[in-house]
């Protein structure tokens, strides 16, 4: 025997089938959670890419300082390498040495990383400041 009645969901005349208030909360319940984990995780993600860039960028600048020091036996004038999308480039040179530091912008406008004529590294921002580059949260020399 069929019930046609009000007792059971999805049983009214029509058949239609609707979600319940518990269960639209308890999705968005979830989704929130979801959210809380994923989005930190990227902003970290995008964050280790930006650095990883700027290390490259400055890497690059040393070979390209030490070539022209090669060439012209001094580092003044040397060519400095064109920023990224996060970070700028600025270097300082004279007869006797260089430093090219990468200073980010916007989202990254904490991390500060060098590197001169006697290869040293530093870095300087939210991971930590240390003689070495910081390429992740939590990493140290």
């Amino acid at each position: 025997m069929e019930s046609g009645g009000t007792g059971s969901r999805g049983s009214g005349p029509t058949g239609a089938l609707g979600v319940t208030l518990i269960e639209l909360m308890i999705t968005a319940l979830v989704l929130a959670i979801l959210l809380s984990v994923a989005i930190p995780s990227y902003r970290e993600y995008v964050r280790r890419g930006a650095v990883a860039g700027a290390i490259e960028v400055l890497a690059g600048g040393r070979v390209v300082a030490e070539q022209y020091f090669l060439d012209n036996r001094e580092y003044e004038g040397m060519p400095c390498p064109a920023g990224t999308r996060h970070f700028t480039i600025e270097c300082e040179s004279d007869e006797d040495g260089y430093t090219i530091t990468a200073v980010g912008n916007g989202s990254m406008d904490e991390f500060v990383y060098t590197i001169n004529e006697a290869n040293l590294r530093t870095t300087r921002g939210p991971w930590g400041d240390a003689n070495c580059w910081i390429t992740r949260k939590g990493e140290g020399c």
